[in-house]
């Protein structure tokens, strides 16, 4: 049974009228054909996981799969296909050795990533584990003078402990409906002005830490950080930035390796590691980057406005952004071939983005908005503002689409809930649910008033095993997830490119 808003839907038939939707089932039924018989899914897949590897922004890796997405999108026939520069970004960076083992009491290899944009170390580093145990300044000025040439451990937070619960997941009927229903009053943030007050206190601490070890010459930092069972979950530095001071070179490390380290050194035995990082920077081009491409609309009345859809391309560097976001390029990528396989004419132009710079901040997607729509700060539109219906997003994984985010748009729930039908045969409990959701690049959009979704979907492993890991490769690809998302997306585009009108908009955002 579907979960939808049912009393938002009847408020909006009292008070603006039920307008019936003119879907062309036809069409749909041919979409999905050829998005479930005919998927080229794992292809895409194949190059844009294992062949062009991790894709950290402005990367050769990033570069990698941005040439491979211009030239397959062309191949498809595909218009405009190009890479677009929406500003600067800063440096690239590539990682060429890494490697990090206890040497004593006796030998064992860890699992580590160099932290991204960190410095080489000078060869390989070997020497006695210092742990740094520091809250306050007072804690770090009693190592002063005594941490030159130090190999330095941080303990990890959270729990390692066993986990009785499955890794990979999907929502229950249950969870939907609580989904679905109007979120309870005096939401917003899901931190207290305390909590907030506290992570930015923890966060400025923490860049003082980096400060002082790099002012008292340490030589590397093993730093466990979040996760369990082999699964690391790596962070995310500021040091892509062209003006980032050199700091001392950091692995970020499995929790478990970290703490064997300190309960050996908390027991009075003798520990020593050998590490070796090589890196390098990417200078000679600090533009970022995003993909774009387009099957132009047929209406002359029509053509001139657009239906965008996208995800984000680039990722962390621990492994190959399978799950985070692969996933969303690679059902975007098919649903655009479905489309043109299909040789269906859309009214409207479609347009595929596939985005730069995501993970340290939405970056390609909030500067592609303000050069092409408007200037979030000041909310300066531009002409295109007018000629956007919307734009959807797929950003949580390799987990089959289970519904929608209306953002706060009432509005398009009653469209949307009509879009759904003809796919209902793919999706169980679908659900539709008026809250936002955050954290990707549909955001971007929606801060300037335009209609910008995210699909919900299945968990799967994202939170437990792949979202910013060093285990985000291939085999979490769920195929059968990925051909369903690509077939539910193609439809929406496709009848957003059809609809006489653009779909309903929210007032515009007050300038902050």
């Amino acid at each position: 049974m579907k979960n939808t808003l049912l009393l938002v839907q009847a408020f909006l038939v009292v008070t603006l009228g039920f307008a019936q939707e003119k879907i062309d089932l036809n069409a749909i039924e041919k979409i999905k054909n050829e998005g479930l018989n005919n998927s080229h899914v794992e292809e895409i897949a194949f190059e844009l996981v294992d062949k062009a590897g991790p894709r950290l922004s402005n990367s050769v890796g990033y570069k990698r799969a941005t040439e491979y997405a211009v030239d397959q999108l062309t191949a498809w026939g595909l218009e405009n296909a190009k890479t677009e520069a929406w500003g600067e970004f800063g440096r690239g960076w590539e990682m060429e050795k890494s490697y990090v083992a206890m040497t004593k009491p006796y030998y064992m290899p860890f699992i580590a990533i160099p932290k991204a944009w960190t410095e080489s170390t000078n060869g390989e580093v070997s020497g006695k584990v210092v742990f740094l145990d520091a809250k306050t300044e007072e804690d770090l000025a009693q190592y002063k003078g005594k941490l030159q040439g130090a190999i330095i451990a941080i303990k990890p937070s959270g729990d390692q402990s066993p986990t009785f619960e499955a890794d990979a997941v999907r929502f229950t009927k249950e969870q939907l409906e609580a989904m679905a229903a109007p979120p309870s009053s005096g939401g917003g943030s899901r931190y207290t002005p305390e909590q907030i007050q506290a992570l930015r206190a923890s966060r400025a601490f923490s860049m003082r830490i980096s400060e002082f070890l790099n002012e008292e010459g340490a030589a590397l930092i093993i730093k466990g950080v979040n996760g369990r069972h082999g699964t690391l979950f790596t962070s995310s530095p500021r040091g892509y930035l062209k003006d980032t001071p050199v700091g001392v070179p950091e692995l970020e490390t499995a929790p478990e390796n970290v703490n064997l380290l300190a309960r050996l050194v908390e027991n009075g035995v003798d520990v020593e590691v050998e590490a070796e990082i090589k890196s390098r920077y990417l200078t000679d081009d600090l533009q970022g980057y995003n993909v774009i491409a387009e099957i132009p609309g047929t209406d002359p009345a029509l053509k001139s406005e657009l239906v965008m859809l996208g995800g984000h391309l680039d990722s962390w560097h621990g492994a190959n952004g399978a799950t985070d976001n692969a996933a969303g390029c690679i059902v975007m990528m098919e649903a655009v071939r479905i489309l043109k396989a299909t040789g269906l004419q859309p009214r409207r132009t479609i347009r595929i983005a596939l985005w730069g710079g995501e993970e340290q901040g939405l970056h390609g997607s909030r500067n592609y908005v303000q050069n092409h729509f408007a200037d979030r700060a000041t909310m300066e539109l531009k002409p295109d503002h007018e000629k956007l219906s919307a734009y959807y997003n797929i950003d949580n994984g390799t987990g089959k689409i289970r519904g929608i985010y209306l953002q706060g748009n009432e509005a398009v729930g009653p469209i949307f809930d009509q879009w759904f039908e003809p796919v209902d045969d793919l999706i169980e409990n679908r659900t539709i649910t008026i809250r936002d959701t955050g954290g990707t690049d549909h955001q971007s959009f929606d801060g300037v008033g335009l209609p910008g979704f995210q699909f919900i979907q299945d968990p799967i492993e994202y939170r437990t095993r792949t979202h910013h890991t060093n285990m985000d490769n291939f085999e979490r690809l769920e195929l059968n997830d990925l051909k369903q998302m690509a077939v539910i997306v193609a439809s929406f585009v496709y009848n957003t490119a059809q609809r006489d009108e653009k779909l309903p908009r929210e007032e515009l955002p007050k300038v902050e």
